[in-house]
């Protein structure tokens, strides 16, 4: 299986900068997973898609503001980090700018002094492993001197940092969204719960290796980046009865279906807990939990492109994007959706 296969031509002008100011208000490409077979809709038409007795899930997790700027306390030069995974309390894995000189011992001042870290360990993969020093709490440390870290494809400023941020949002810990919940606002859940959806809650924290590329030409050689997933017992229950009365299980993003299929048995029986995942989903993978998939556009040649691909067909997935761009659909984080049923 070629990287090659997975490319599409996309203009810049489509790559969306800015949320629409109505989340729900979004264009939505309908899939036929079976027939190839394409609809134009707006998002909130997502009621005629989802019926009732089907079980719809969502990642509640929420971005961290975990880009960092500080200085050097030896030498006052200023340096970048990104926050990637907490290894204990005080402990994170980070991706440090400029990284020449962010050897060991190193010591990084942010803010005022509240915040400190030092580079304990430089990584393989030329991730550092900082230790910071902090009075009160972590978090409220971070929420006064962290930055949201949008994806690099997003180059305009982010006015309201909400809107990066699912209405239903809880849990912190992602360096970045599971952008196809952005569509979703509390009136529309609640008009799904109305019609009978049952809605549930899986919580996958979003590392930046979803938007790491594919290198290798020969896609199975790619080395897939690993994330942290929780499923409570009653979501876990939520999903495994509407599986058992027949209804459809619908993952909102490739996050959720990342989560699903990895925490399931081969049955496709949901298991509760938590876990650490790596699970690479391409074309050729049999699907044991989900149905269909709401989701938005990806980046060529990238491992999201091709999970949808895994579930609606390759050909199906590029003449899609393809009729998409022709349509003048706006793409990646903050751009339109795509519900594959």
């Amino acid at each position: 299986m070629k990287l090659s296969e997975f490319d599409y031509y996309l203009p810049d002008r489509l790559i969306a900068q800015k949320p629409l100011d109505n989340r729900s208000s979004s264009k939505m490409l309908v899939l036929d997973k079976k027939t190839g077979q394409i609809e134009h809709k707006i998002f909130k038409d997502i009621l005629e898609y989802v019926n009732r007795g089907d079980c719809l899930v969502l990642n509640d997790t929420r971005v961290i503001p975990a880009r960092l700027f500080g200085v050097r306390k030896d030498t006052n030069a200023p340096i970048e980090l990104l926050l990637l995974k907490r290894k204990d309390i005080n402990t994170w894995e980070t991706l440090v700018k400029p990284g020449k000189k962010a050897r060991t011992g190193v010591e990084i001042v942010f803010g005022n002094g509240e915040l400190t870290g030092t580079i304990n360990e430089v990584l393989e993969n030329g991730n550092r492993v900082i230790k910071f020093k902090y009075n009160d709490v972590f978090e409220e440390v971070l929420e006064k001197l962290g930055h949201m870290p949008l994806p690099p494809y997003i180059t305009e400023k982010l006015e309201d940092k909400e809107r990066y941020q699912t209405v239903y949002s809880k849990n912190n810990g992602s360096a970045a969204a599971p952008t196809a919940g952005l569509h979703f606002t509390q009136e529309l859940l609640e008009k799904l719960k109305d019609n009978g959806v049952e809605v549930a809650f899986v919580t996958l924290h979003v590392g930046l290796g979803t938007f790491r590329p594919v290198k290798t030409e020969n896609v199975l050689e790619h080395e897939m980046h690993s994330e942290y997933y929780n499923i409570d017992k009653q979501e876990a229950d939520k999903i495994n009865n509407v599986r058992q009365s027949g209804g459809r299980v619908i993952a909102v993003g490739t996050t959720s279906t990342r989560t699903l299929e990895a925490a399931c048995n081969e049955q496709g029986d949901v298991i509760a807990g938590d876990a650490w995942t790596d699970i690479f989903i391409y074309p050729g993978y049999k699907f044991k939990v989900i149905d269909g998939l709401i989701t938005n556009f990806h980046l060529p040649k990238s491992t999201l492109l091709m999970l949808i691909s895994a579930l609606a067909g390759r050909e199906n997935v590029l003449n899609a994007y393809k009729v998409a761009v022709e349509s003048e659909y706006r793409f990646f984080s903050f751009g339109d959706a795509m519900i594959i049923k």
